[in-house]
């Protein structure tokens, strides 16, 4: 007898191809989480449709389970119910394969630590006959912008006071988003210029639209492409803190690095 085995393709952003060690699905739609392969008997195959349409709703679940003469590992029902878990509704473009007692599960995640943990989430629902592997992969943008955020480490990049000159210690700091964004191959990024609230609205959008254009400037003169780089002033309409404090007036007097979609 061949061994029990079941594939589900989940959350599917956008249309995706894979094969299946069962059967091979149809390409799901956009939104659908699609579950294919063979099981033993009508009840396993409810219990696995029930949890998925509990944990993604009953319109997204695609049934292409089939019955047939397979091989039941024990308790396999209890562990299938257990991967079937929140976490993966993290995982975005993917598949989890679980054939036997050897679970595969691929797809993309927002970062490193989501990637670990749904990771380790099904190793420690298992018992250590099963074999993990972990084909989960972060999503290039996220990734890219954690690249970002580490490199500026939410430091401020200082400007003169009412002024678009970047000092010298704002300088340094570019220096090194310069040397990641180097590393980016061309993503396009979008340097977006904020101020506190002090003073007129209007002057502080035009500041701060002036100071992401220096900004952009700089990186180009660092070897930047400039087309690259997208810029935007803000003014004070997206505070991180209170404006009523000067720490917090100079929280928001700030530069902001974000990967353009």
């Amino acid at each position: 007898m061949k061994s029990y085995a079941i594939f589900l393709l989940l959350a599917a952003a956008v249309p995706c191809h894979a094969q299946a060690q069962a059967q091979a699905p149809q390409t799901p739609m956009p939104g659908q989480i699609l579950v294919t392969g063979t099981l033993a008997d009508e009840a396993g195959k409810a219990a696995v449709l029930a949890r998925l349409r509990e944990l993604y709703g009953a319109e997204r679940v695609v049934d292409q389970i089939t019955i047939g003469n397979v091989a039941v590992p024990a308790n396999w029902n209890a562990y299938v119910h257990k991967l079937i878990a929140p976490n993966l509704k993290l995982i975005s473009r993917g598949q989890i394969t679980v054939d036997g007692n050897n679970v595969s599960v691929r797809g993309e995640v927002a970062n490193e630590a989501q990637r670990q943990q749904i990771a380790s989430d099904i190793a420690i629902s298992l018992n250590p006959t099963y074999i993990v592997n972990n084909g989960l992969r972060v999503r290039a943008a996220e990734a890219e912008q954690g690249l970002l955020d580490a490199a500026l480490d939410k430091r401020i990049i200082e400007f003169d006071s009412g002024r678009a000159t970047i000092t010298s210690a704002g300088l340094a700091i570019l220096d090194e988003m310069a040397a990641v964004m180097l590393k980016l191959r061309g993503r396009k990024v979008e340097v977006i210029g904020h101020t506190d609230d002090t003073g007129l609205r209007a002057s502080n959008v035009a500041l701060s639209q002036a100071r992401a254009e220096a900004v952009r400037a700089y990186l180009a003169g660092k070897g930047i492409v400039v087309d690259s780089v997208l810029v935007s002033g803000q003014g004070p309409d997206r505070p991180v803190a209170s404006n009523a404090t000067a720490d917090g007036r100079a929280r928001n007097r700030r530069i902001e690095f974000r990967i353009a979609q």
